[in-house]
């Protein structure tokens, strides 16, 4: 079916979750930190003394961010929240084209605390808008919330995914992608029911949330 559109991506929130599964669930995890290490302090001496835990700490590490791109796990969704927000004002006319380099400094603001000094590293940032891509923000964050969801049900499905991770074997995650998702391309009529057949229940944001909790409040040591 390849170069058929069932062979397309679902969604760009299904399309997104492919980078971000490995980007943030592989490639931020301890297990792949255990793996990487070594080939780091191979190519960058000084880093030799340092522990998988401290690169873990490091890539994980949460600050509020003017710009959206350099923006940390935790704190990226606030980030699309300003975005969408200031779209829904565009189309509902609560916002205008005029008045949206202030709106824009106005929630980042109230949502970061982030007092924004120009233009250019404030509403002007993004290549999205200048392109006509509205409404696709909110698909980098549906996107990591179907990525978690995908993620744990394959340690469910991989028992020993973790220690496959430390080892730098991606194989059996690879191959539980292709055939669960990769392989599927479009044929279910949505991205809830994707997540359904391979999950067992459509995309539920309290997943991410209790990942988020869970991993930060122990990086943190927070009770």
């Amino acid at each position: 079916n390849l170069g058929m559109p069932v062979s397309e991506a679902l969604s760009m929130g299904i399309h997104e979750s492919m980078s971000l599964l490995f980007e943030r669930m592989v490639g931020q995890s301890m297990e792949f930190w255990t793996f990487l290490r070594p080939m780091v302090a191979e190519s960058f001496e000084f880093t030799e003394n340092l522990e998988a835990e401290d690169f873990y700490k490091a890539i994980n590490k949460v600050q509020k961010s003017l710009i959206r791109v350099d923006a940390d796990e935790l704190t990226y969704p606030l980030h699309i929240i300003i975005r969408f927000e200031l779209e829904q004002g565009l189309f509902d006319g609560s916002v205008t084209v005029d008045n949206l380099p202030d709106k824009w400094r106005e929630l980042y603001k109230q949502y970061l605390g982030i007092d924004v000094p120009s233009d250019k590293e404030g509403v002007l940032q993004d290549v999205h808008w200048s392109s006509l891509a509205f409404g696709y923000f909110p698909s980098y964050t549906l996107g990591a919330m179907y990525a978690c969801q995908f993620f744990q049900h394959a340690e469910k499905s991989i028992p020993n995914l973790g220690a496959e991770i430390a080892e730098g074997n991606f194989e059996s995650l690879r191959a539980w992608l292709r055939e669960n998702i990769h392989s599927k391309g479009s044929l279910y009529p949505s991205a809830d029911e994707l997540c359904e057949h391979v999950t067992g229940k459509p995309l539920d944001p309290t997943i991410y949330l209790d990942f988020l909790r869970a991993k930060y409040r122990k990086l943190y040591k927070m009770s």
